[in-house]
């Protein structure tokens, strides 16, 4: 079952990079892009970096530890789309200043 969680206001987020928030045990990188705030699992499939620490360009977060890129809209690995490698994204609304991500474990 799933159901909103709170986890963040609008002014948190800056322009070149991500927000890190826990969300029942999990941590969440948020992003904004073109005024859509996206969500993306926090760490890196390679080693685990920190992508939420990670500089945003367009909708690609690079990881901060070895460079690997994600577009933060699909969870897509952009550097080798094609190996299937991606980080689990999460259904993110805005409702006024509030941040919600919706959890489904």
């Amino acid at each position: 079952m799933a159901r909103r969680v709170k986890v963040a206001s609008v002014n948190q987020l800056r322009a070149d990079t991500g927000l890190s928030v826990e969300v029942e045990g999990r941590v969440i990188a948020l992003f904004q892009v073109d005024g859509k705030v996206c969500g993306i699992d926090e760490h890196c499939p390679h080693a685990g970096g920190p992508l939420g620490a990670g500089h945003l360009t367009g909708d690609v977060v690079m990881c901060p530890w070895h460079g690997w890129r994600f577009r933060v809209t699909d969870g897509i690995w952009v550097d080798a789309p094609k190996a299937g490698t991606k980080v689990a994204c999460y259904n993110v609304t805005v409702d006024g200043d509030d941040i919600w991500v919706e959890v489904t474990w």
